[in-house]
């Protein structure tokens, strides 16, 4: 029996001015029909480059070089003329991204998207467009899918949007769907819900899948065989029991051994045996200081969120008229009372949309809360719309969202701490300096810019500037949620140290509970903005009240080897 897609000797080259990048260098596998196959890798291992190549889109200067074969129901695809690729991508093959904003227009409605992809390759009316649009949201478990198709791409949360592209790319009921880190950025209830989903939609249409991840325990859950890449070459190849039950190079055990699952909560994890692995220590760098216990350090009170669309004396005066409804209030945040012991780490979990982001906010003085207070050390975080003080600091998800693109690491570490008198201009080079090698990273390379920095130097440059601002309280929302394994390992072996060395107290927002299992003391649960569960993480993992909490821990994909 013929593959339905067969893979030989692909090589993915591009020129530049340092020479020649081999992104996918002579790799070859077979995709079955109905078969789900897993490509797992550390940034830059060439497993997004290689699904670019079969679909072919690749950006100049990528060039699939001669001698290279992808061969689909038997058809050569390599060599094929743009007009040829087009009318296979969408009907034949399709492709979800990482970024859902690479798939979604921001300027049009969901439902002008689904229809423009619908009528690449068929005829079909209005009414049909809708009909199907509906029923595609639906199948990706968004709520209200008959109102939802009418809004715009930023109306949606991350998670929904990528389950927008999700539908998008099952339109057609392609035979290959080629899936690049497509849950990334679910939470781990809706990231279930899709496994569950695609697995049955491999089942009922025979659809065939090529599912890029570097997370181990999602593809394990999905895929029955997992090709292991490294360096452009394919290293480890086979069954998931075998692959992940015995592996056989040393690299697909090290991205094993970084997972935290792998050690006790609180241990430093292992990333020794991966590309980016670097040691590095934080003891010294700044003298561990006698601190008085305090259990309530970090104390919130009945604090309130909600958010509504400003109405101007227009809409005020429509609404008296009755010609006009109030604005929707969105109530992000109710009655959340939570307090955080000084030197402790308090995990806070939630799908998206709960409300845990926007609690981290108001913690952190970002935002003002509609009722409530915080206090951090017994002071007010905020007064008056204006954050007090420097004493809480935030580190975000996307550091590169964080840094400014157009000032260098020095720059964007130095300004902080110069304008609020924390080191002077004079010092400020040396002040830097030691914040950046406490992070493991090298002082000599801070006159560059972000962008010449990889996913995990970005958060390790943004805890760093942190840090520089002597915080008393970080409140970490998802830092590690789009990292490696072994960049991932990292992070976490960084706030382990500084928790230990500078008694840092740590508020952590997360939906990777095996990484908040690892990191955290305690953890708070929130769901609809409210809290519903809190104790110590020993605890809640083991036994669990609320049915909301056991869903979010049995949602988890887990390793079985």
């Amino acid at each position: 029996m013929t593959a339905l897609l067969q893979v030989d000797n692909l090589r993915t080259y591009f020129e530049t001015e340092r020479g020649t990048v081999k992104s996918v260098d002579g790799i070859s596998f077979d995709v079955e029909k109905g078969q789900i196959l897993g490509l797992v890798g550390e940034s830059g291992s060439g497993k997004s480059i290689t699904g670019f190549s079969l679909i072919g889109l690749l950006d100049r200067p990528g060039r699939i070089q001669p001698g290279s074969s992808i061969r689909f129901e038997g058809r050569e695809l390599v060599g094929l003329s743009e007009g040829e690729l087009r009318s296979i991508r969408g009907r034949e093959i399709s492709m979800v991204f990482q970024d859902p904003m690479m798939t979604l227009n921001p300027v049009l409605k969901v439902i002008d998207q689904i229809a423009m992809a619908i009528r690449a390759h068929e005829k079909a009316s209005d009414a049909m467009v809708r009909r199907r649009a509906i029923d595609a949201l639906a199948r990706v478990r968004i709520v209200e899918p008959e109102k939802k198709v009418d809004q715009y791409p930023h109306q949606f949360s991350g998670g929904m949007r990528q389950r927008v592209a999700i539908a998008i790319a099952l339109l057609h009921k392609p035979k290959l769907v080629i899936a690049d880190e497509p849950t990334t950025a679910l939470d781990v209830s809706v990231q279930a819900e899709i496994l569950k989903e695609v697995k049955a939609l491999v089942a009922e249409l025979g659809i065939s899948m090529i599912w890029i991840s570097h997370d181990l325990a999602t593809v394990a859950s999905i895929s029955q065989k997992i090709a292991v890449m490294r360096l452009g070459k394919i290293v480890e190849m086979g069954s998931v029991p075998e692959v992940l039950g015995s592996p056989k190079h040393l690299y697909t055990r090290g991205l094993l051994d970084a997972l935290p699952s792998r050690k006790r909560p609180g241990e430093l994890l292992t990333s020794s045996a991966t590309e980016n692995a670097e040691q590095f220590s934080v003891s010294g760098e700044e003298p561990n200081k006698p601190i008085e216990a305090n259990s309530e350090f970090v104390s919130v009170k009945d604090v309130d969120m909600m958010f509504q669309k400003p109405v101007g004396s227009a809409g005020r005066f429509a609404q008296r008229l009755g010609i006009a409804k109030p604005p929707h209030v969105n109530h992000a945040v109710q009655s959340a009372s939570l307090t955080i012991a000084r030197g402790e780490v308090l995990g806070l979990v939630g799908e998206s949309g709960s409300g845990k982001s926007t609690l981290g906010r108001i913690i952190c003085g970002i935002y003002t809360p509609t009722s409530g207070n915080v206090l951090v050390d017994g002071r007010k975080v905020r007064e008056n719309d204006n954050k007090i003080g420097t004493s809480v600091q935030m580190i975000f998800q996307d550091p590169f969202a964080s840094l400014d693109p157009r000032r260098t690491i020095f720059q964007s570490v130095a300004d902080g701490p110069i304008a609020h008198r924390l080191c002077t201009k004079k010092d400020a080079r040396s002040y830097v300096n030691r914040w950046l090698k406490a992070v493991a990273f090298d002082p000599a390379l801070a006159d560059r810019y972000p962008h010449q920095f990889s996913g995990g130097q970005r958060q390790r440059i943004a805890i760093a500037r942190a840090l520089a601002m002597r915080p008393e309280l970080i409140v970490c929302d998802e830092p590690v949620a789009s990292l490696d394994v072994s960049i991932q390992a990292q992070v976490i072996n960084l706030l382990l140290e500084l928790k230990r060395s500078l008694n840092l107290t740590l508020l952590f927002i997360s939906h990777d509970l095996s990484v908040v299992r690892h990191l955290c003391d305690r953890v708070v649960v929130m769901h609809h903005g409210k809290i519903v569960e809190e104790g110590a993480v020993s605890h809640i993992f083991a036994e669990p009240k609320q049915p909301y909490t056991r869903m979010l821990l049995d949602a988890v994909p887990k390793l079985a080897w």
